[in-house]
């Protein structure tokens, strides 16, 4: 990557929509002045920083001219000055490198996302409920908006399965990297002889999808409609409010049963079956990339053992990246921005190697 030339070019993108900006032709355009704005925004950081970058490289060519010069006080502040400009050159270089990576299309979007309990029985479906917890808890961290889209409870509070919707700008962009196995190892409240088990439940990410993203033909569908049933079976409506489609060509199958209302229901599971079919998509690109490269983290692989939950000693690890933290507790209550920073810092590296290679 000619990261100079690069640079340059998108400076020079950014100044040119800047004039646009500014140009009255534009401004009485609102959907064309929307469009030159979010791409004015999405290149404002690259091109400070690389100002920022540019400011430095000419200061240490200043003091560089001076290293030599005949007052020997001179000199000394020159060398003093690279000392610290050389090492701000070098990280606003890696940071320029970052900034380039080509962006996930879906990072600014919502997600959906389902946790199922694994093996482990119970215990399985009570750690199900712990994810589901500790995602929420997140979300309010961030100020995002949650909603269950349906869910299967086990009546002692765990859960089978929950599929829930985060409304949230860059939501994706946080949570990608959450598509996994995920274990826990803990002494389950019913096992009276202190033995650890081991459990697991699954997680899936999928941008929300909009409209646009992915096409879906109504004659491509099969829509049943039953009665909602609650925990144990029993039934908790008297109407077919419970709504399941089925996407034909893909075998794709959705339900959703938490609404009283049918066309509540069937409009929860039409927006659940878009995110799956656009995470199809993304799922065979992710296996193409993964041909190309190793040790990529991306999306993951969903039957990938992604981390481990110990609670005897607090401690999470993730195994992709090797991370390791003593603070289960906190994670558990929604404190997930140092793992999560360590994964996209883990995938820009990996991106960074990719392309450098």
């Amino acid at each position: 990557m000619d990261l100079s030339k690069k640079l340059k070019e998108v400076e020079e993108t950014y100044k040119e929509i800047e004039k646009k900006l500014a140009d009255p032709q534009y401004i009485s355009d609102p959907k064309e002045l929307q469009k030159l704005a979010k791409k004015h925004a999405t290149l404002e950081e690259i091109v400070q920083t690389y100002r920022q970058y540019k400011e430095v490289v000419d200061r240490i060519s200043e003091a560089r001219s001076l290293l030599h010069a005949s007052d020997k006080e001179l000199a000394e502040m020159a060398q003093e000055e690279l000392r610290e400009l050389e090492p701000e050159e070098e990280r606003l270089t890696e940071r320029l490198k970052v900034l380039l990576l080509p962006k996930d299309p879906n990072d600014d979007k919502s997600v959906i996302m389902e946790i199922r309990a694994g093996a482990g029985g119970d215990e399985a479906a009570l750690f199900a409920g712990d994810l589901y917890r500790m995602y929420t808890r997140f979300a309010e961290r961030k100020g995002w908006n949650t909603e269950i889209m349906t869910m299967h409870e086990t009546g002692i509070g765990g859960y089978k399965e929950v599929v829930f919707r985060i409304d949230g700008v860059g939501a994706y962009s946080q949570l990608k990297y959450e598509s996994g196995v995920h274990r826990v190892q803990r002494v389950p409240v019913t096992e009276s002889s202190g033995r650890i088990h081991t459990s697991t439940a699954t997680v899936a990410v999928l941008p929300e999808a909009e409209d646009v993203d992915v096409e879906i033909r109504e004659e491509d569908l099969k829509i049943d409609t039953y009665r909602a049933s609650g925990a144990g079976g029993q039934h908790v409506n008297m109407t077919d409010s419970a709504v399941r489609i089925t996407h034909l060509p893909t075998g794709i199958v959705v339900t959703c049963q938490d609404e009283r209302s049918q066309i509540k229901n069937r409009a929860k599971a039409m927006k659940l079956l878009r995110a799956k079919l656009l995470d199809n998509e993304i799922q065979k690109q992710t296996a193409e990339l993964a041909a190309e490269r190793k040790g990529q983290i991306g999306t993951g692989d969903r039957s990938e053992r992604i981390r481990t939950y110990n609670f005897p000693q607090n401690r999470v690890t993730d195994h992709r990246i090797g991370l390791t933290l003593y603070k289960l507790d906190q994670m558990l209550d929604g404190d997930l921005d140092e793992m999560i920073s360590a994964l996209i810092i883990a995938d820009q590296s990996e991106k960074l190697k990719a392309l450098e290679s």
